[in-house]
Order: C-alpha cells, then sequence, then structure tokens
C-alpha cells in the first residue's frame, strides 16, 4: 500500500527548523550536550529566542525533531513510499532502524550516552505508529486495543535488536534483519519462510 503524501510544511516554519537544526548540530561538535544551552542555539541560528520557543519547548525536544527527520530520510530511502505490515516492508523498516543506529554509534560517540535513551524513546514511538497503521489496514477487524499492543510490542522488539546489533554486529545486516522478521511475525501475524506463525488469540479486553 502506498502511503498519503505528508502534509506540506510551511516554508517559512521550514526554514526556520532548518535554521535551527544546523546551528545545534554544529554546536554539538563544540561542546557537550550538557553544555550547549538555547541562547547558544538561538544566537547560532540567528533565531531570537521567542522563536525557537514558539517551535520547540527545550532543546531535549529539538534534539527529538533531528532524530525524527534523519530516521524519517532513512525510512524513506529504504521504503520508496510503501507501509504496511507484510514482510517485506517489515524487514526494510528493521533496515532502517538498524542502519539508524548504527549511524549515531559511529558518527555520534561523543553524544551518545546523552542521545541513545532520546533516540530509543523517539524511534520506538515513531515505529510503533507506522507499524500500528499497517495493522489497521492488513487486519481491521482486530479490536484496537489488540492492534495497538502488536505494534507496542513489535516496536520495542525491532527497537531493542536494532540497537544490540548496531553495537556487536555479529551477523550481516540481511541476516539479522531476517532473523528479526521471523521473530516479529507471529505479532503482527504474517507468516515468513522462516516462521510458523499461526493467529493470535483476540486480545482480551
Amino acid at each position: 500500500m502506498m502511503k498519503s503524501a505528508p502534509a506540506v510544511l510551511d516554508p517559512r516554519i521550514k526554514r526556520t527548523r532548518q535554521l535551527l537544526h544546523r546551528a545545534f548540530n554544529e554546536l554539538l561538535t563544540e561542546k557537550s550536550f550538557e553544555e550547549v544551552t538555547v541562547h547558544d542555539i538561538a544566537e547560532r541560528s540567528t533565531v531570537n529566542r521567542a522563536t525557537f520557543y514558539d517551535h520547540f519547548p527545550d532543546k531535549f525536544a529539538l534534539l527529538e525533531d533531528i532524530i525524527a527527520e534523519s530516521f524519517q530520510a532513512m525510512l524513506d530511502a529504504r521504503m520508496a513510499g510503501s507501509i504496511g505490515t507484510c514482510p517485506g516492508s517489515v524487514k526494510q523498516l528493521i533496515c532502517a532502524v538498524c542502519d539508524f543506529f548504527a549511524d549515531m554509534a559511529s558518527r555520534c560517540q561523543k553524544h551518545e550516552r546523552q542521545f541513545a535513551p532520546v533516540a530509543e524513546s523517539k524511534i520506538k514511538s515513531l515505529l510503533r505508529h507506522f507499524l500500528l497503521v499497517g495493522l489497521h489496514e492488513t487486519i481491521p477487524e482486530a479490536p484496537k486495543n489488540e492492534l495497538e499492543l502488536r505494534a507496542t510490542m513489535a516496536s520495542w522488539a525491532i527497537c531493542g535488536a536494532a540497537l544490540e546489533w548496531s553495537h556487536a554486529k555479529t551477523a550481516s545486516l540481511e541476516t539479522f534483519a531476517d532473523s528479526v522478521l521471523v521473530l516479529v511475525s507471529t505479532t503482527l501475524q504474517f507468516q515468513t519462510s522462516g516462521s510458523s506463525s499461526l493467529p493470535l488469540q483476540p486480545y482480551a479486553t
């Protein structure tokens, strides 16, 4: 299934956020995350503090926005506009998450301790939303709370596995993605060539 076109962001808002993103990234090459202040970001971006707060409540929210944008770019490159919970889509989703965490581990070693919890939380949320949309399409008859549970379980499993792989890399990305795909296939209620998944019993309300 093809996903619908995203809402178009006002060019002025987009430009301001680009300035804030660029300034924040530049500052992180010079200072630790703890040392960077909203004042620093506003000054470097030539955006006043009031405008910064119009867009983000604090620097953590800005970091989340940068993480979301980076992950979305990797996801778009992998998914080619598709969305859903078929094996092919989910495998590419797993690969995108692995790509993201591996890239973060290699490029942000100085800040990984501070970034990892924020990134993990944000990616879990984005994954859950993506999978939930797909589940609503593939098994629309299932109760809402069951679909939400499936999406939550699968997103946490994929995210945790991808984090582990990004540090250890004991297998190739393709091999690893295939292994994770088999493990989450039952939760997402599809069958892969390496699984023998059976439909789950309806989640009790």
